[in-house]
């Protein structure tokens, strides 16, 4: 059984940062990667300070590159449970899969950066295109389709704030929504930004030498797009916390303190698994501030283990 101070599960940024943080203040550390990072389809990412446009598995290549330079250990596999170990510390057990099936290794404390998955609408054609012409957060990528005539997929009256926001990154911007949802306020709201209103139901989604062109109705109206943006369903990948019990709020998203501590002590969380807006940048920087506690944590710990030995004599 391998020994660790922290076992970070999960190779993003938030994990990747909190384990670089970690290893440069001279903690074992090891990192479990699934190798399936959310943002998979991306062409590039944006919003990254000196790393806006860099393709994410670059990115991520980099960052375990960075983590090992210091002494940091990362794994390509799957962490099946968490089990406490009968004092302040955990076993973290690999699912059966691959060289590293059935290993058990001793952490410390852990950090859980497994991120969320995007659930999307049930229209022909959109998972195909999604994280291509089919996007979701404008700030990672409105910039790249600016001047396109863009589509907001809308499900709910909150859609109105959002294609309120794409009008920023385009003139020619269409909302399609299902009938009876928008207010006379907002229907005023929408014609006042010169923003079109197509209510009805999307059949699927047109494309044309494998890009975006356009989206057709139910009733066979085709309205020419050149790219769609869609509000997924954020699901939080949260298993392995609901399994050690640690407390979820009414949507399913797990409880900090101001540490990034969960309710289930020596257990941190980073990145997307509890904040869902987190981007890239967002997720490294909550990494880093997760690391931070988690060594200002052992070090209490060493610190009380310490005058445990000198009082007895050890």
């Amino acid at each position: 059984m391998s020994e660790y101070d922290v076992v970070v599960i999960g190779g993003g940024a938030a994990g990747l940062s909190a384990a670089l943080v970690l290893s440069r203040a001279g903690r074992k550390v090891m990192v479990v990667d699934s190798g399936a990072p959310r943002n998979a389809p991306a062409a590039h990412m944006h919003g990254f300070l000196s790393r806006d446009g860099m393709p994410p598995r670059e990115f991520l290549a980099l960052g375990r590159e960075e983590v090992r330079g210091y002494g940091g250990e990362v794994l390509d596999g799957v962490v099946l449970d968490l089990v406490p170990d009968g004092t302040s510390g955990f076993w973290v057990l690999l699912s059966g899969q691959g060289s590293v099936g059935g290993r058990r290794i001793s952490a410390r404390r852990v950090l859980v950066a497994t991120g969320l998955r995007d659930e999307l609408p049930d229209v022909e054609g959109l998972a195909e295109l999604w994280a291509k012409d089919v996007l979701h957060c404008p700030y990672c990528h409105g910039y790249e389709v600016r001047d396109r005539p863009l589509g907001v997929l809308g499900n709910s009256p909150d859609s109105v704030r959002y294609v309120q926001l794409i009008r920023q990154w385009a003139k020619d911007v269409v909302l399609f929504i299902p009938p009876g949802l928008l207010t006379v306020q907002q229907r005023m709201e929408l014609t006042a930004r010169a923003i079109g209103i197509v209510e009805g139901t999307v059949r699927r989604l047109v494309t044309q030498d494998g890009h975006l062109s356009g989206v057709e109705m139910a009733d066979g109206a085709l309205v020419p797009r050149g790219a769609l943006f869609v509000p997924p369903r954020f699901v939080p990948n949260n298993t392995l916390l609901s399994g050690l019990g640690c407390e979820m709020d009414d949507a399913g998203w797990v409880v900090l303190d101001g540490t990034g501590q969960a309710s289930v002590r020596g257990v941190y969380v980073a990145g997307n698994l509890a904040n869902p807006r987190a981007q890239v940048i967002t997720a490294a920087s909550e990494g880093s501030v997760a690391a931070a506690a988690i060594n200002a944590d052992l070090v209490e710990e060493d610190i009380r283990e310490s005058v445990r030995s000198f009082n007895l004599g050890y």
